[in-house]
């Protein structure tokens, strides 16, 4: 048999070789990857428990208003077997209902003890029940009181940073193409704007259009009481939503067009994009295979990390705009010391965020011909 035949049956053995192992490597990152975001949720749930509890200073606030609690009632019992009791006998009732209720509610055993409790349920997405809050059905399900309020969330928040994100791309391209100009220059000045959060620039537009021309409602999700013809209702959700999303849309889009604008100038100053120029490759094309192309990772992984925000929502914004979602439920549980609430929505919003940043890895080897999976980039 000739060498040139051995050589022809060698080449599939040496391919077989090469997929397992390509298999093996990326199989071995993989593990390796999620022990490593695991732990990572770990530590973040862990001490969001902590902070939540205050280092167990939450469990003494808690203490003090069941024993409260059971005095008021004891005190104010009018009936004939509490109203017989002497002061001693009263005082060792009291004593027994608060242990009743400490032990119901856990809080006879140490808050070190309970924090890993916590933790498995939460890693678990055992969320549990709410100490204070409720839904709006009247359930004390964590669960259902966050699920109660993410529409609203999503509503406000993927309209808003959805138009955020493409406007902003939009108009980085644009300036990129007339770098120099005056519109360039002015978005450049009006950067600094966005130093200011939403929820300020949301102030002024309360005052000026609700207050002042009481052409838009001062907040809320819809007109009150609500409409029960769907198109009424979807016009009085639009008429909600201007003045909250405005303010996100002025708080943010002239930083995130000027960054965008950055990376793409950056990009178009390559020596390889004066190569196709001087190869006659159209603006157009030029634009599209050079200077989007590399810059799609990164376009990638903002809006990943822009989709899984919209768990979070904003507090602040939320709450001057008076708006029924998460952020506003966070607020409230924050307000109440309600820790099942707080653990409730930082745990899914780690998970959420683990399983993206997981994910990018395998985007990029997608996008990006020199990034493989679990051994950085390929020469070039």
């Amino acid at each position: 048999m000739s060498d040139a035949a051995l050589e022809v049956d060698a080449d599939p053995q040496k391919e077989k070789s090469s997929g397992s192992s390509t298999f093996a490597r990326v199989a071995k990152y993989s593990i390796v990857r999620l022990v490593m975001l695991f732990i990572t949720v770990v530590i973040g749930v862990y001490l969001t428990i902590l902070i939540a509890n205050m280092g167990g200073y939450v469990d003494e606030i808690r203490r003090g208003a069941i024993r409260e609690q059971v005095s008021i009632g004891i005190f104010a019992d009018q009936s004939a077997e509490i109203r017989n009791m002497s002061s001693a006998e009263k005082n060792a009732l009291i004593e027994e209902r608060v242990r009743l209720l400490e032990k119901r509610l856990g809080l006879d055993q140490p808050f070190i003890v309970r924090s890993f409790g916590f933790l498995t349920s939460a890693l678990m997405l055992d969320l549990g029940r709410s100490d204070l809050m409720i839904s709006d059905s009247g359930s004390k399900t964590v669960r259902l009181i966050l699920l109660e309020r993410l529409p609203a969330t999503l509503v406000l928040w993927g309209l808003a940073n959805l138009i955020l994100f493409f406007s902003s791309l939009f108009i980085a391209l644009a300036l990129s193409r007339r770098y120099g100009s005056a519109t360039d220059r002015a978005i450049i000045a009006l950067t600094p704007t966005s130093a200011a959060p939403a929820w300020f620039y949301g102030l002024f537009l309360i005052l000026i259009f609700a207050a002042i021309f009481t052409v838009l409602p001062f907040g809320g999700l819809v007109d009150a009481p609500p409409p029960e013809n769907p198109v009424e209702y979807a016009l009085s959700l639009g008429k909600h939503l201007i003045l909250p999303v405005s303010a996100i849309l002025i708080s943010a889009i002239f930083l995130n067009a000027y960054n965008w604008r950055t990376f793409f100038l950056i990009y178009s100053s390559e020596d390889y994009v004066e190569m196709a120029k001087a190869k006659g490759l159209t603006a157009r094309d030029i634009e599209r295979r050079y200077v989007l192309r590399p810059t799609l990772p990164t376009i990638i992984t903002q809006f990943a990390l822009l989709l899984i925000t919209l768990w979070t929502g904003a507090i602040i914004l939320e709450t001057v705009f008076n708006w029924p979602g998460l952020g506003r439920a966070l607020f409230q549980a924050i307000g109440l010391y309600d820790t099942p609430v707080i653990v409730g929505s930082t745990v899914i919003y780690a998970y959420l965020l683990a399983v993206t940043v997981f994910l990018l890895d395998f985007i990029y080897a997608l996008v990006d011909p020199r990034v493989k999976v679990g051994g950085g980039r390929r020469p070039q």
